[in-house]
């Protein structure tokens, strides 16, 4: 989510009236001061659809701002202590870029999801490609659910759907002058 919070509300609306949002999950990037503007405003704006809000790896603040949980970016390592500070109802996904090890040891550990990721050409995590047999790999073996994120594309989106539970899209469409637009022509 890259637009201003005050021009943010009117199209994370329309995006989340349009489309099947499962949990919308803010970057972790800015000053804690905006951040928390952008957590009140999405929290409102996603709890009002029954949409649960997380967010990159701002524990105090997901609770301060009354969030569902966070999403660790940097592996499973603080999972317990997230666990810990959160309690067993708040979720808390987990980004293991390629590492089936990592995700299972996120499983393990207590993560509500996995993310493996980029999917495409991306400088997300390593910038090592997640490939797709990975995802019907994790999608047979491990029953927590696996997120799909990072440089997707229409095509790879189509073909992830069979085997991710939930495909995370970001800078896809919130770096695009109209997300919306943006994210029709990546739905397909």
């Amino acid at each position: 989510m890259g637009a201003a919070p005050e021009t943010l509300g009117p199209v994370l609306a329309e995006v989340m009236d349009r489309f099947p949002v499962a949990c919308l999950r803010i970057p972790g990037a800015g000053s804690e001061e905006e951040l928390g503007r952008i957590a009140d405003l999405a929290r409102e704006i996603a709890h009002a659809r029954d949409v649960a809000v997380v967010i990159d790896d701002h524990v105090e603040l997901a609770v301060r701002h009354g969030l569902d949980g966070v999403h660790l970016t940097k592996g499973p390592r603080n999972l317990r202590y997230v666990r810990g500070e959160l309690g067993a109802d708040a979720i808390i996904g987990v980004f293991c870029g390629n590492s089936r090890h990592e995700g299972i040891s996120a499983g393990e550990g207590g993560a509500d999801y996995v993310s493996f990721g980029p999917v495409g050409q991306s400088a997300l995590g390593q910038g090592e490609l997640a490939e797709l047999d990975l995802f019907g790999w994790w999608s047979e073996m491990i029953e927590v659910p696996v997120v799909a994120e990072g440089a997707l594309t229409p095509a790879l989106v189509q073909a992830l759907f069979p085997v991710a539970d939930f495909i995370s899209i970001g800078p896809e469409i919130w770096s695009a002058e109209d997300p919306v637009k943006a994210l029709t022509e990546l739905w397909g």
